[in-house]
């Protein structure tokens, strides 16, 4: 196959991805209320774009097949995020130290620092944490550091993809659950997760606690000499804006994951067990911006099909469920339960409320 069959020139729209990180580069710089920029642009401009634009039309599984694609330079504009994140902190600790930030310009450097490192962070990290290279899995956990989220690895891996759509997975939102109580048991519940996954794993090998199998005891080593590095160039004060931007970036991610699986169940077949994972179990969104800067995430039942697809390669499905708007969008909406509500229980099928009460 040809690099003209791999990669077209309308393929660097994923080049999209990085107008956020760039408005928040210029915003950070020009401080005062420019700080919000990017904020601005990622929750104003897009949705407002998004609500002129058509969606695009479905991908049948036939194309599917013909088109699947692998090219450097996919991969490539997945690897320039590390330096995106980087240019980030450097930029925002920058500003904290040298600059007398009122109140309001902190809080807008944490939520600005906090959607990069979610969106350019911890989203590539997914995609990059799937990829069978190991080299590639490795970079991703390294992204996740700065997020303090590098246990997303074991739980998102072991737990999410195996539980999604029932009960059991801490991810999937419940129906009628608002987003607020979502923000507060969700990660809890997943480091709870990733712990019960990580000791399975240890037992299935007869490893002890510290032994080097132990990844996630090695993730909290890694992430506390991320922390102690940055207390001790930095002081505690640029500790607490890293702190903060971390949680930041995991709540907004979190919001993702909210509208990704809000109310869906998988159904319990006679001996107990549930269905296997299908197209009609996670939320897509083919808004055409959302998914360009999210790169295909919001092609999300594909990406639960077949778990190890590169980006470039999901598609929508007809019989995918399908959000009435794009991902910013629908994270606003979110943060107003009754009108989620409102918007999504009547999109539910009948039969996974039923799940509710067996």
């Amino acid at each position: 196959m040809s690099i003209t069959e791999t990669f077209r020139l309308s393929d660097l729209k994923y080049l999209m991805a990085y107008t956020g990180p760039l408005i928040a580069f210029l915003g950070i710089s020009n401080g005062g209320y420019w700080i919000y920029s990017a904020l601005f642009y990622l929750f104003v401009i897009i949705p407002l774009l998004e609500l002129l634009l058509t969606k695009l039309g479905y991908d049948t599984i036939e194309e599917v097949r013909e088109n699947e694609r692998v090219h450097w330079i996919f991969d490539l504009m997945l690897y320039l995020n590390f330096l995106i994140i980087m240019l980030t902190l450097y930029l925002s600790i920058n500003a904290v130290i040298y600059t007398d930030l009122s109140t309001i310009e902190f809080v807008g450097l944490v939520l600005t620092t906090g959607v990069i490192l979610s969106s350019n962070g911890i989203n590539v990290a997914h995609e990059l944490c799937h990829r069978e290279n190991v080299l590639e899995k490795s970079f991703g956990k390294v992204m996740l550091i700065p997020s303090l989220f590098m246990h997303f690895y074991l739980e998102h891996n072991f737990g999410h993809h195996l539980n999604v759509a029932t009960k059991e997975d801490p991810v999937t939102a419940k129906y009628n659950e608002p987003l607020y109580l979502y923000w507060i048991t969700t990660p809890i519940k997943e480091i709870i997760s990733a712990i019960k996954i990580q000791k399975n794993l240890l037992n299935r090998t007869k490893s002890s606690f510290f032994s080097i199998k132990n990844d996630l005891l090695f993730y909290i080593i890694i992430q506390s000499l991320y922390l102690f590095l940055i207390t001790y160039f930095f002081g505690y004060y640029v500790l607490l804006f890293v702190l903060l931007s971390a949680l930041a970036s995991i709540l907004f991610f979190e919001s993702v994951n909210y509208i990704e699986h809000y109310g869906l169940l998988r159904e319990k077949n006679s001996s107990g067990r549930y269905e296997r994972v299908r197209l009609i179990h996670s939320w897509n969104s083919n808004h055409v911006i959302g998914r360009i800067v999210l790169y295909e995430l919001t092609r999300h039942s594909d990406h639960h099909y077949k778990t190890t697809k590169k980006y470039q390669n999901l598609v929508s499905f007809e019989e995918a469920p399908q959000l009435p708007y794009g991902y910013p969008t629908s994270i606003l909406l979110a943060m107003v339960p009754w009108l989620w509500f409102k918007i999504m229980n009547p999109r539910i099928p009948k039969n996974m409320i039923m799940q509710l009460n067996n």
